[in-house]
């Protein structure tokens, strides 16, 4: 086992890890921009060390400051969390050259899963279904035009490189496939450092379900279960449950062979996720792999009281995965984001001073966050502050204690988005587990008010 890990991340995700180190018995050392001066993980770490300014790329994305940190303080391995340089398959590579291990997959891996369009065509080939589209990357608007006469409209524009809403675009008819390709391929290029775009057809009401699966470096690949994703808004995830409500026995189990699959084929090792699509009662399709720790981890965690982020260090480690073949569900859990953002103003960032900070407790209820009374929230990165799980015995006491919980969480200060989970919770489509990608902007609107209320 390790002796010290690095975790090159901040925020809950770096908590989470110096928490699941400590319960191995690993020393941890983090890593903090100036604005992070004073936040939890450099707090709850054995030792921190300031490794550049506040904005991302001279600090939580500077690969030099980063590997000279673990060289100095003596990590024998990098935690990269989620975000940042998670998927980052030329600092997998600078790990394994400077002798420290990279906790993740090998950057084979990461490279391989890392371009969406070369991974669609990977899993085509391995018989697992993609969704219609183009066999690979589209270079120009006249190719685009090409693949829009075979796949119909609406269609998709999406990164090639990238993920989160960035790069991509709905096209609705040929008029506007000029503009959002040329638009798509300018945001792309932007966030990823690539314009590479590829096309999928549009599904109107599919739902976002992914597959956690784990690795180790023997071949051993299972899959832990899914989670549906599907409430979201402008393609990031707010709200994730687990297992998904109303798939047949015969479409989870399809899911969890292709999430295995597809691990397989890519000769994977450690924590990922194979996200799909799935359209009506049997039809899956393959989207993308992420080669790291999900944000909504915890609700796998919650009905399979297994430690996701332990299997990480241990599968790096050398281990040898200790789990059955088939992992069985227990009950119902819900997360929601708690972001700080204000839903009234379009979901504008909120950071400044939290003046009030008492989270929620009680059966059933967990909170991973690195906020608390008096933390400042930077400007620099992610408005996420903390995350809710709540677990029920069945979906209808998952809710129930969602509910409870977010009506006891007092964050002063801010603009958080509690109110709109609660519109959520409270919509009757949601209650009878009718969701899909576009549920947010079909069944939860904003008033002339500015409250967010359900439609």
């Amino acid at each position: 086992m390790f002796n010290k890990v690095l975790i090159a991340n901040r925020g809950e995700i770096a908590v989470r890890v110096i928490r699941a180190c400590r319960d191995l018995g690993i020393r941890t050392a983090a890593v903090y921009s100036e604005a992070d001066r004073d936040a939890l993980h450099v707090r709850l770490a054995d030792e921190a060390f300031c490794i550049g300014p506040p904005a991302a790329r001279d600090s939580y994305l500077h690969i030099p400051n980063i590997i000279a940190t673990a060289e100095l303080l003596g990590a024998d391995a990098i935690h990269p969390g989620y975000g940042f340089l998670a998927e980052n398959p030329h600092f997998a590579e600078i790990c394994q050259d400077c002798k420290i291990t990279f906790i993740g997959p090998p950057p084979e891996a990461i490279h391989k899963m890392g371009n969406k369009a070369a991974a669609r065509q990977m899993m085509r080939k391995a018989g697992i279904p993609v969704v219609p589209g183009s066999p690979g990357p589209v270079r120009d608007e006249a190719a685009a035009l090409a693949v829009a006469r075979t796949t119909g409209y609406p269609l998709l524009i999406k990164a090639a490189a990238g993920g989160g809403g960035r790069g991509m675009r709905v096209v609705q008819s040929p008029a506007d496939l000029r503009g959002a390709f040329a638009a798509a391929g300018q945001e792309a290029a932007a966030a990823f450092g690539s314009a590479e775009l590829y096309i999928e057809k549009y599904l109107t009401e599919p739902r976002h379900i992914e597959v956690q699966i784990l690795a180790d470096g023997r071949g051993n690949v299972v899959a832990i279960g899914e989670r549906d994703c599907s409430i979201q808004r402008r393609h990031q995830k707010l709200l994730e449950e687990s297992p998904a409500v109303g798939l047949s026995p015969r479409l989870r189990r399809a899911l969890l062979r292709a999430a295995v699959r597809a691990a397989t084929v890519v000769g994977y090792v450690n924590a990922g996720t194979v996200e799909f699509l799935v359209e009506g009662t049997n039809h899956l399709y393959f989207i993308e792999m992420n080669t790291r720790i999900q944000v909504e981890h915890p609700v796998t965690e919650m009905v399979t009281n297994i430690d996701l982020v332990k299997e990480q260090i241990k599968i790096a480690a050398g281990e040898r995965l200790s789990l059955p073949r088939e992992i069985e569900a227990h009950g119902h859990a819900i997360e929601c984001r708690i972001n700080a953002e204000d839903p009234a103003r379009d979901f504008l960032p909120s950071p400044g001073q939290i003046t009030a900070f008492i989270p929620p407790g009680g059966p059933g209820i967990r909170v991973e966050t690195h906020a608390f009374t008096g933390y400042t929230i930077p400007p620099y990165y992610d408005s996420l502050i903390a995350k809710v799980i709540a677990w029920g015995r069945d979906r209808d006491e998952a809710i129930a204690r969602m509910r409870r919980a977010l009506g006891e969480f007092d964050i002063g200060g801010i603009q958080t988005t509690i109110p709109f989970h609660l519109q959520v919770l409270d919509n009757a489509f949601f209650r009878k587990g009718e969701v899909y990608v576009n549920f947010v902007q079909r069944r939860i609107d904003l008033g002339p008010a500015g409250r967010p209320r359900s439609a």
